[in-house]
């Protein structure tokens, strides 16, 4: 399938969703305390060099957006789905939320301390990660930290209904972390630490912490 077929039935099918995407994971993260601690290293690491804008690439309705602002990161929410981006305004009032994709991030080079990919590139088809990271690596500053989510595993799946029994079109993608770390490396990034972990988020999550490599590295 063409980038634009994926991409489309993405958004279409988050836009039908968005709604009761938005209700049945509002409250996630609170029974989710390992997770928590994941987003709560990323804001140390992020602040401990400085500080800086951070980007939540698949932001859906804003929830991570949110907490990681709560945690006192200086955080906005990109979306490829215009209902979700509507939502999360809806949701989170203040804060700055704006419909984009990961496979052309309208962001300026380096312009970002870190980036989030929370659950998020679930949907990306495994021909298009490498392009996906670097643009990653275009908008992430040197030494800037990037924190993926996802489900782990070995298969993909056509998910064709779901959030509320609304219909949907979407590929679901399961990745073991050294497959990730791997693409992460080849786009400059240098893998700190991974991890896996079973949670309401996902029965098996994969969670991956990168820096992107300096121009003499």
């Amino acid at each position: 399938m063409s980038t634009e077929g994926w991409l489309a039935d993405t958004r279409t099918s988050y836009d039908t969703v968005a709604t009761s995407y938005a209700d049945q994971v509002r409250d996630l993260l609170d029974e989710t305390p390992y997770e928590r601690s994941v987003l709560a290293l990323f804001a140390e690491l992020v602040q401990a060099t400085g500080g800086g804008p951070v980007a939540d690439v698949g932001c859906g309705p804003g929830r991570i957006t949110a907490h990681l602002r709560g945690l006192g990161l200086d955080a906005f929410g990109i979306d490829l789905s215009p209902a979700m981006v509507e939502t999360a305004r809806r949701e989170h009032p203040g804060l700055r939320f704006e419909v984009g994709s990961m496979t052309d991030l309208d962001l300026a080079d380096a312009s970002v301390a870190g980036l989030v990919a929370w659950y998020s590139l679930i949907h990306v088809p495994d021909d298009e990660v490498g392009p996906v990271f670097a643009h990653f690596r275009r908008v992430v500053r040197p030494g800037g930290l990037v924190l993926l989510g996802f489900h782990v595993g070995d298969e993909s799946r056509l998910k064709t209904r779901g959030y509320g029994g609304h219909a949907m079109k979407v590929h679901v993608h399961r990745r073991q972390p050294a497959r990730v770390s791997a693409w992460l490396d080849d786009a400059g990034f240098t893998v700190e630490a991974q991890m896996t972990l079973s949670s309401a988020e996902s029965p098996l999550g994969g969670i991956v912490f990168a820096r992107r490599r300096t121009d003499s590295q």
